[in-house]
């Protein structure tokens, strides 16, 4: 009956420790990456190039490559909406002013630039190690495919343009604005010299 309830502790397999040490090894240095904007895109952009390239040379994958596009679109309309569409929902929350005499409430997207970063970076490599499996590989004319993700992009792209000049938002982050002062004007210095 020792074997029962005894105090010993349940030993832990090697596999699974194995795989949470891997985990969060894995989260550690992807945490480090946060503040790292610009590399991390310029390794996406590397990634996607890498991926251009595979699709290119094999000349196959264009399923892939669309189901790729639109999953891109989708993650792009998510970064560029607010958390909380003002058409929608009436929340206790911050919302987008909407005339000029409402407060300033800062905008807050519904997908943050690390995730978008982050899905954009992970669904590039899943659809690179699709290419390796000629299951994915259907045949189809890719023109029709091309084209009707461009209609896609626009149509989207317009309603999300008018969504954000209706409601008066600009959810790209130009940086932060700095106060220069008052400038001095030309249109007197040139009299000056006559």
């Amino acid at each position: 009956m020792e074997g029962i309830g005894g105090d010993r502790a349940p030993v832990a397999s090697p596999l699974p420790q194995w795989g949470h040490d891997t985990w969060r090894m894995y989260q550690f240095y992807l945490d480090k990456t946060t503040p790292h904007t610009t590399y991390r895109w310029n390794g996406t952009l590397v990634i996607a190039a890498i991926y251009c390239l595979r699709v290119y040379s094999v000349q196959g994958f264009y399923i892939v490559s669309y189901g790729l596009g639109i999953y891109l679109l989708n993650l792009l309309i998510g970064f560029l909406s607010p958390l909380v569409d003002p058409e929608l929902e009436i929340s206790d929350g911050p919302l987008l002013p909407t005339k000029g005499s409402d407060e300033f409430k800062p905008f807050i997207r519904r997908l943050p630039e690390f995730k978008f970063w982050y899905s954009m970076t992970k669904a590039f490599c899943i659809a690179f190690v699709m290419t390796f499996f000629s299951l994915f590989d259907v045949p189809v004319f890719w023109p029709i495919l091309l084209c009707y993700w461009i209609v896609l992009f626009v149509l989207t792209m317009r309603r999300q343009i008018a969504h954000m000049i209706k409601y008066k938002y600009i959810p790209l982050n130009i940086g932060k604005q700095k106060y220069t002062g008052k400038k001095a004007s030309t249109s007197g210095s040139s009299l000056c010299g006559d």
